[in-house]
């Protein structure tokens, strides 16, 4: 069965009448290029039309921040000792409490980091920014509600204006492959550091988010707050020929990194927990976003052609496309509650204010209820459904997207959808959530019954 759909993916131009063989040949190729260019192997799709990586005009905050500097509207102010850092991170409304710190050699500037001289990372919903003791360059990366993830880098030149370059693919070598969805996207990864802070990939590697177990995140971060009993990798060198690689004990519960390295070369002396837990669930978040948009417009972009080809109506819509979308709105659907979640064995506090900040932005429904607000008992939120809800990238998402999403969440938000995926979902939790988003998003959920 094939189903239209109200959307409109390009602005491709009508071709001439193709028949016969070049018509044929025409056909074979769209179909050959639509099988390879949507699998999971490939990287380099998102660079032709409809998405047109490389060529598109970024609408992002950083870009937008840049084109106010080149008009004289904005001055970013320079600091001795971190150069653009701080004036950056206030115009962009970075929380300074948001800086994470890590050791591991995963930057473009690997050589001038390692377990005395890390990286900082500091982030807010749709933002990040790396920072590098004598960087030649501050590391930007921004969400895109078209694009996704785009680089940036800013020049450390004392005495010149600020310049945003925007980056020519250095990034999207680590920053576009499977870890990221297959898409431009961002990447928090657990290692196993050696003294150095270079990678033991011997040991492997794991991509991590909300769904990472505990003791296997963090590897090659510092990491400051309690955590009970509960063990991670975080703050600890690995032996290659050890047994077990790392010692846990030594990381664990760590309130300070004073006597790990100088820690007055940064602009805060902590990288905290809870700051790396939103980190990492929002990383894929964004990502999951960005597949879900590009699969729709790269099929519906396949289907135009070959409607135009075969002389079919434009609405029509293959059935692999609906599948692909299908797939792509479902993988979303599960970032967004939260699915396979491991709870919490014991309660998680930092050691900043990062808590405070990153609950006192959110969106408030009539009870005063958040999205932002904070479990750290037995699950990192206390509500189960995403704060990028609310973000544009995910309001700017295809028309099919968002229906099989909504669709999706009324099923499951109604208790209709009692699948073992959202079986962490309780009752009260599928109420609050309904509420919430009916209160603060009700076209989301404008048809929806109460669960």
């Amino acid at each position: 069965m094939n189903t239209a759909f109200p959307w409109d993916y390009t602005t491709t131009r009508r071709p001439a009448k193709i028949t016969g063989m070049f018509r044929t040949s025409l056909i074979f190729v769209v179909v050959v290029s639509s099988f390879c260019g949507l699998g999971r192997g490939s990287e380099f799709e998102f660079e032709r039309p409809p998405i047109d990586y490389d060529h598109a005009t970024p609408t992002d905050r950083v870009a937008h921040l840049r084109d106010q500097i080149e008009a004289g509207q904005v001055i970013l102010e320079w600091d001795a000792k971190f150069g653009w850092l701080p004036s950056l991170l206030d115009k962009l409304k970075l929380p300074r409490a948001s800086q994470t710190l890590v050791f591991s050699k995963t930057s473009l500037q690997l050589r001038k980091i390692s377990p005395a001289t890390p990286r900082a990372l500091y982030f807010n919903d749709d933002v990040y920014v790396g920072w590098v003791q004598q960087g030649d360059k501050l590391e930007v990366a921004a969400v895109d509600r078209q694009l996704g993830a785009v680089f940036y880098n800013v020049p450390q030149r004392q005495g010149q204006p600020p310049r945003f370059l925007r980056d020519q693919g250095e990034c999207l070598s680590c920053h576009a492959t499977p870890r990221t969805q297959n898409v431009p996207g961002f990447l928090v990864r657990s290692v196993f550091p050696s003294g150095e802070g270079q990678p033991l990939l011997t040991l492997g590697s794991t991509t991590t988010d909300h769904r990472t177990p505990f003791p296997e995140r963090f590897g090659g971060w510092y990491v400051t707050g309690t955590h009970g009993q509960m063990r991670h990798r975080g703050n600890a060198i690995a032996q290659e020929n050890g047994n077990p690689p790392l010692n846990m004990e030594d990381g664990a519960n760590c309130v300070e990194l004073a006597h790990r390295f100088d820690v007055s070369s940064y602009l805060e002396k902590h990288s905290d927990i809870v700051a790396l837990m939103v980190l990492e669930h929002q990383s894929q978040m964004h990502n999951a976003i960005t597949q879900a948009s590009y699969v729709a417009r790269q099929a519906g972009h396949y289907d135009l052609i070959m409607n135009r080809a075969l002389e079919r109506d434009e609405s029509f819509r293959s059935d692999s496309t609906l599948r692909r979308i299908q797939s792509a709105s479902e993988n979303l659907v599960e970032h967004l509650l939260f699915a396979g979640e491991p709870l919490l064995q014991d309660s998680v506090q930092g050691t900043t204010d990062f808590a405070a900040i990153f609950s006192d932005g959110g969106i408030k429904d009539s009870q005063g209820r958040s999205l932002k607000e904070l479990d750290l008992r037995k699950r990192l939120f206390r509500f189960p459904c995403s704060f990028l809800i609310y973000s544009e990238a995910f309001s700017a998402l295809p028309l099919p997207v968002l229906e099989h999403v909504r669709l999706r969440l009324i099923e499951i938000l109604s208790g209709r959808d009692g699948s073992e995926k959202f079986r962490h979902l309780s009752t009260q939790d599928r109420q609050d959530v309904h509420d919430i988003l009916r209160d603060t998003l009700p076209s989301l959920l404008s048809t929806a019954e109460a669960p």
